[in-house]
């Protein structure tokens, strides 16, 4: 599979030059910025020093004066409140969010996540029912609830009141509830619209905190799980995402809750500082793990627990689920490469035993290999589900809803969603969705690409440059690590494929003037040492890191590919 390389274009060159002298940085760090739409002096002293003050108002969000009105009643009433969340990393952390926030004004406040094997994705009948058994007359849904038309109904008739906080895309018709908080809402004028649900569960803090006059330093310990929301849920890392993520990275650096700090311990991957990346690789899965394998109320047992000693015994369950999800995952991919149709523009992949918990993580690993939108069905309860994911730039929440017909469930955004069709339906769909993607699929988002920011000679490469792409951080969508080309590079005598099986490349190459050395490391990269090899001269991709060996700190290249 061909990677294509893609250059960004050029920015403005005189907002390039007025950053170089404004700023007093390299030529490299100016266009950087100025490829992120950076064009003022202002603009870049918040990129680089993100304010929390430059959060936005929450009342600019549609139904949040409604929704702080019935929160305010429920706490002085001394209403039973339950707190429902999603099973995934962004519902687990909302809901912990929520229920640490609550507990500190109310009594009465609880929290409810549903089964992902006995009730599903999202609200359900099954948690309406628990609610009205045990007297709850609010309930706070979080990542979920947008499309919960039905349910919220059913609730209603119940007496039950709802305020939803979700960031999935509505349906035609909005649930019937008391407030529907949702900035990707037709009718909602609030200025950023890529929050996650822990994202807007914050802003319904934020804005009853500013109505009852409680000092904003009250809730800024939330952001660790605001962060871990942020970074697993895949949502852009700019505007607000970005204060909240820069700001919930710190606090995990410097005082996380017992509940991550003891996932983290109990992970093995302790490390100087955390960043984003650390955060999708390390603590996400092992969040998500709970509820893939036993059931997610685990993590939110984890995230709210104050004792560390207590926190580090569930973190230890939780890694153990963690081990078993990782032998599924691989176990469970082998078998679906194997239903692999090559030649077709979709994958749709089926097997009955296959662990509904992992088969979103199975999809991904199938993109890895065959570079296609992906669906992973399994069978439960009589219907077949799945999850499906998307390649870059492909609407695959668009496609299924194309298929509408054929399924009976679906809801997510468009790079990942989740879906049930009827048994007897599968082979209509599978044709449904090949058509649907290959009608409007173009054939650049059928090959892998990597983005480029700029070319870039071996000698400009310094410490003093490395220190500044550092604090452009956090990074993720909206504001990649950068990624730079060298061209006309040779091995100087020292590469070899290293790890435990050998699949793995480290080299040490120099540029053209044979004056610059720097060592260099590729992941999975071992295959392409051949390249590499002799006299012949290569092109690299790469992002700049730092590495420590035996106390020496120095610069590396971290390669994405080789061509």
């Amino acid at each position: 599979m061909t990677t294509k390389w893609t250059i960004k274009s050029t920015p403005d060159l005189e907002v390039v030059q007025s950053f170089k002298e404004s700023l007093g940085v390299p030529p490299i760090i100016a266009t950087l910025l100025a490829q992120r739409d950076i064009s003022t002096f202002e603009e870049a002293k918040l990129f680089f020093r993100p304010q929390l003050d430059h959060l936005h108002d929450p009342f600019l969000m549609k139904d949040m004066r409604v929704a702080v009105d019935r929160l305010h009643t429920a706490i002085s009433n001394n209403e039973k409140i339950l707190v429902y969340g999603d099973y995934d990393v962004d519902g687990t952390t909302s809901v912990s969010m929520m229920h640490t926030f609550l507990k500190q004004i109310s009594a009465n406040a609880h929290y409810y996540i549903p089964d992902r094997y006995n009730e599903g994705y999202g609200v359900s009948f099954l948690g309406i029912d628990y609610a009205s058994q045990h007297n709850y007359s609010l309930i706070i849904s979080l990542d979920c609830g947008i499309k919960a038309n039905e349910k919220v109904d059913y609730a209603n008739e119940k007496n039950i009141d709802f305020i939803i906080c979700d960031h999935h895309r509505p349906g035609l018709t909005l649930p019937n509830a008391v407030a529907v908080l949702d900035p990707k809402r037709e009718d909602c004028e609030y200025p950023y619209t890529e929050l996650s649900g822990c994202g807007v569960g914050f802003k319904l803090i934020q804005a009853y905190c500013i109505d009852q006059n409680i000092e904003f330093e009250k809730i800024t310990h939330l952001m660790d799980l605001l962060a871990v929301s942020i970074a697993a849920d895949i949502v852009p890392i700019t505007g607000e995402n970005r204060v909240m993520a820069f700001y919930g990275l710190k606090q995990i650096n410097t005082n996380p809750r017992p509940g991550l700090k003891a996932l983290i311990a109990a992970s093995q991957r302790t490390k100087e500082e955390y960043v984003i990346s650390d955060v999708v690789f390390g603590i996400a899965p092992r969040i998500n793990a709970a509820g893939r394998i036993d059931h997610a109320k685990k993590a939110v047992e984890l995230l709210i627990e104050t004792d560390y000693q207590l926190a580090l015994e569930l973190a230890q369950l939780i890694e153990a689920n963690n081990k078993t999800r990782k032998e599924l995952d691989a176990s469970i991919t082998e078998e679906a490469l194997q239903l692999v149709l090559p030649e077709r523009k979709s994958t749709v992949v089926f097997k009955s035993d296959w662990h509904k918990g992992v088969i979103g993580i199975v999809a991904s690993r199938v993109i890895e290999q065959y570079y296609r939108p992906t669906i992973v069905l399994t069978e439960n309860k009589g219907f077949l589900v799945g999850s499906a994911r998307s390649v870059s730039g492909f609407d695959v929440y668009n496609a299924i809803d194309a298929c509408a017909h054929l399924v009976e469930q679906f809801g997510g955004h468009k790079y990942a969603a989740g879906l049930s069709i009827k048994k007897e339906n599968l082979s209509l769909f599978i044709e449904a969705f090949e058509k649907a993607v290959s009608e409007s699929i173009t054939e650049d988002q059928l090959h892998p690409e990597i983005l480029i920011d700029n070319t870039l000679d071996f000698n400009e490469i310094d410490n003093k440059t490395y220190r500044l792409i550092k604090q452009m951080a956090p990074f993720g969508p909206g504001n990649g690590r950068p990624v730079f080309i060298t061209e006309n590079i040779f091995d100087s005598g020292y590469g070899k494929a290293i790890g435990k099986d050998q699949t793995h490349l480290k080299l040490s190459i120099t540029d053209s003037k044979k004056s610059n050395k720097i060592n260099a490391i590729g992941f999975g990269m071992a295959p392409k040492l051949d390249i590499t090899n002799g006299n012949q001269s290569f092109d690299i991709c790469y992002c700049i890191e730092e590495n420590e060996w035996n106390g020496v700190v120095s610069l590396q290249l971290r390669l994405k590919d080789i061509k």
